[in-house]
């Protein structure tokens, strides 16, 4: 039991435990809430809470903006270096398909298109040959030939015949003199074979006096190889001997002149220069730079006169005194100085043929060149039928002309495009890169051109099938992987040294009708004419499938334009106020006219019609190779269909297929208005310009511009053949004042108001009325297609097939006649030739016009 006291011990415990409770329970203590007030520790919690969470947000936001900004610089960097990101497929043309174990005899040719007469091989740091001349005693000093320049004013210069692969013969007339240049290769061992010139000079009957001319004989190396000149009789030259890693080891040899096959030697006097150069483009300026007037040429009967001759050349090295590769280049020339007329030599001979039956000089070389102009004739009436067609002896030699042109004019290039795209800030060099390409002018365009390279190919298909799917495989190879091709291709110094600095970068945004597609379908129409080639023609086009995939695409998606299944061609001239109609150069048609005022509005019929063509072949390549096609069929389908190109392109007011965009047609040219302040001389002061003006705001309107952009429905063939707009078209073409001339059809319609209107001060019209061949050949075939065809339409454009046909043939052979030229384009009101010459490009399609192969 518990005792009193203890009972009173809990009890107090008890009290004690409740009064501790009481106050933990909230009970007042005065003395507690006098010594801390909570509410003031609670405020200064809060705000530091605040502040860390400002820190971290700031410290997130820097490693965030830290971050995007270097993926930002990544992705720029790699944007930018998709440029020259070559496409990853595999090549559709092995590494090693030029070279002369795999196709030797294509291996040497004339490759240089650029020179009068040269020969390279086909291989990247070929060893050069080529040939310079000058009239001595003239009364113009420095008239040294050696690349093609239609300022020296040559009456006419050509090749004949040349097969494209084995041999040929070219004319070239200066001014009291003719030039033959003949060469004729033969097979044998591992380089190539042998080759040999001759040259052949005879003075014009109208000459005064027979000419005393220097022919300059080079040889020249490209970085690698060596060159050894061996010497008798003081200064001749007889022979150069020579390696490379692609020729190994070889040798030339010069022929004394004589006066014809078999005749005696001639009075000749010697020179040679052996020195450094520093790339190929320096040739001829080294020539000029070497030349003395201190030999004396003495005939035995005649007097004695000072000539110039290379003499000597001093090497120098202006890149901040550094030693540079191309120095390394050798140079030898042989200049032989004689009296027309004369006949000279030269043999090339391959270190590696062996068993060499004799040497390719004198009766055999003469007997070998009429063997392969036999053959060559042969192959031409077969392939073309002109003797059957009733054409006459001239113009079949002027259609031989027209072909060998095309086949010489074929180069080699190697080397790098300079490009650029809207992420590098400046321009940058393309990967390096082989191409083998037709040009469309030895003197003016020596280069691969895009556009060009679709027509050319038609004319080379005809001839040699083979030749055609190299190159067109040597241009796809060229993709980069974006799917963009540079639409002009100019690739080393000798191609740079021809074009003017604004026109060498190539812009990735910028494209060029895709006119290898033209070749593409020729191909794919042989296929299936002759079965038994899909052994060869499968396997190209299984290699070409993936790259002309994403060229499709490319142009399918960068060209597009404002509403769906229409196309703009981007890359029109921004400078609106120096230009009556801001240029299109991507088009191809450069000044025809667009809208006046370039926009992102604008719709363009030609382009519009390329793409059509483009997915058809697509869609057929597609299905020949088993790959998936429905996609290609689908657009091909719809951009096919009559309606919607009606509604995306056909102007009711024009009755025509037209552009669409921001336009008005009351544009001028106008001499710019410059203030001059009272007192102040007038040449401080910027000179006065034409600029343009407009007299009515421009809205968005159909341009009714009437010319070739209306015919491209009609031109790729795309109209049906009940299409009420083809009567609309044919009208067009036969009436003298729209399209019709008696020598072609001229680009733009004589009653257009910007017919024959300057587009700058300096800039002649140039696809405003003037005659081209590659569009009128597309009308002649668009013309003998609908006229072949059952429609309504059927008997008057085989007329207008017929009559168009003759004017064309007629005039384009009568201008070769007169002038010795092929020409860039015709007048529209005298039919003369204009612009560049010769231009054996496209204008060669002549040719397929007289065969009527379409």
């Amino acid at each position: 039991m518990s005792s009193p006291n203890q009972l009173g011990q809990v009890k107090r415990k008890m009290g004690r435990r409740r009064k501790r409770v009481a106050i933990g329970d909230g009970v007042p203590n005065p003395r507690k809430e006098e010594k801390t007030p909570a509410p003031p520790r609670k405020e200064k919690k809060k705000k530091t809470d605040i502040g860390k969470m400002f820190i971290n947000i700031s410290i997130g936001l820097c490693i965030f903006s830290l971050i995007w900004f270097f993926y930002a610089l990544y992705m720029r960097s790699s944007l930018a270096r998709r440029v020259v990101t070559l496409h990853p497929s595999p090549r559709v043309l092995d590494a090693n398909s030029s070279s002369p174990a795999v196709s030797p005899e294509r291996y040497w040719g004339t490759y240089r298109p650029q020179v009068y007469f040269g020969m390279k091989t086909r291989s990247p740091r070929s060893v050069v040959t080529g040939l310079m001349w000058m009239r001595q005693f003239a009364e113009m000093d420095g008239n040294l030939r050696h690349t093609c320049e239609q300022g020296d004013h040559l009456l006419g210069y050509g090749w004949l015949m040349h097969d494209g692969v084995s041999f040929g013969v070219q004319e070239v007339h200066d001014r009291d003199f003719t030039l033959t240049t003949e060469f004729v290769k033969r097979m044998g061992g591992d380089h190539g074979g042998d080759w040999t010139w001759r040259i052949t000079a005879k003075q014009h009957s109208t000459a005064a006096s027979a000419p005393v001319i220097s022919l300059m004989f080079y040889t020249a190396t490209d970085v690698q190889g060596s060159l050894q000149a061996h010497v008798e009789e003081k200064n001749r030259l007889s022979t150069v001997t020579g390696t490379s890693e692609e020729l190994g080891n070889f040798k030339i040899t010069f022929g004394k002149p004589t006066a014809g096959e078999g005749a005696s030697g001639k009075y000749a006097r010697y020179n040679y220069l052996q020195t450094k150069s520093p790339g190929l483009d320096k040739l001829t300026d080294i020539v000029k730079n070497s030349l003395n007037h201190k030999f004396d040429f003495s005939p035995p009967k005649g007097e004695k006169r000072f000539y110039f001759a290379v003499d000597s050349y001093k090497v120098t090295n202006h890149q901040n005194q550094q030693k540079d590769l191309k120095m390394e280049s050798d140079f030898v020339v042989h200049q032989v100085t004689v009296q027309t007329p004369f006949q000279i030599e030269v043999l090339f001979e391959s270190g590696s043929f062996r068993e060499r039956p004799n040497q390719l000089v004198g009766s055999m070389l003469t007997d070998e060149l009429e063997k392969r102009k036999v053959a060559f004739d042969e192959k031409f009436e077969s392939t073309f039928g002109l003797q059957a067609k009733g054409f006459t002896s001239s113009q079949i030699k002027f259609a031989k002309a027209a072909l060998s042109n095309m086949l010489g004019g074929m180069g080699y290039f190697y080397g790098q495009s300079v490009v650029q795209s809207v992420y590098n800030e400046h321009p940058v060099l393309y990967p390096e890169g082989l191409l083998f390409t037709a040009v469309p002018s030895r003197s003016f365009f020596p280069r691969g051109f895009l556009w060009d390279e679709g027509f050319h190919q038609l004319l080379i298909r005809k001839w040699d099938t083979q030749l055609t799917k190299e190159v067109i495989a040597h241009w796809l190879d060229l993709i980069n992987i974006e799917g963009w091709i540079p639409r002009e291709q100019i690739l080393d110094d000798e191609a740079r040294s021809k074009v003017p600095s604004e026109f060498i970068v190539q812009h990735n945004k910028n494209a060029n009708p895709p006119t290898l597609f033209l070749a593409l379908q020729e191909l794919l129409e042989q296929l299936n004419a002759q079965p038994e080639l899909s052994q060869t023609m499968i396997p190209l086009l299984r290699r070409l499938y993936p790259r002309l995939q994403i060229w499709f695409e490319w142009f399918n998606t960068t060209q597009a334009g404002p509403m769906a299944n229409s196309y703009r061609w981007r890359g029109r001239d921004k400078d609106t106020n120096l230009f009556l109609n801001p240029k299109t150069l991507t088009s191809g048609l450069d000044d025809y006219p667009r809208a006046s005022h370039p926009s992102a509005d604008e719709r363009h019929v030609d382009l519009y019609c390329w793409m059509t063509l483009a997915s058809g072949i697509m869609a057929n390549v597609a299905r020949i190779l088993g790959e998936p096609h429905l996609v290609y069929e689908n657009t091909h389908r719809t951009l096919s269909n009559n309606d919607l190109l009606n509604e995306l392109h056909w102007s009711e007011n024009l009755h025509a297929f037209s552009d669409y965009g921001n336009h008005t047609q009351a544009v001028s040219l106008q001499q710019e208005k410059v203030f001059v302040p009272p007192g102040q001389p007038r040449h401080q002061f910027p000179v006065t310009r034409l600029v343009r003006s407009f007299r009515k705001a421009p809205k968005l309107q159909y341009v009714n511009a009437l010319g070739y952009v209306s015919l491209f429905p009609f031109l790729l063939q795309i109209l049906t053949p009940d299409s009420p707009k083809i009567e609309h078209i044919l009208q067009d073409i036969q009436d003298p004042e729209r399209i019709w001339t008696p020598y072609g059809l001229r680009s733009l319609s004589h009653s257009d108001p910007l017919y024959m209107k300057r587009n700058t001060e300096h800039d002649a019209p140039y696809w405003r009325g003037p005659i081209w061949i590659n569009i009128n050949y597309l009308a002649v075939r668009a013309l003998h297609h609908y006229g072949s065809i059952e429609g309504p339409y059927k008997k008057k454009a085989a007329t207008l097939y017929q009559d168009l046909r003759t004017n064309l043939i007629n005039n384009v052979y009568k201008q070769y006649m007169e002038t010795g030229y092929i020409w860039e384009q015709y007048n529209d009101s005298t039919g003369r030739g204009q612009g560049s010459h010769p231009f054996t490009g496209w204008s060669a399609l002549t040719v397929l016009i007289m065969a009527e192969e379409y």
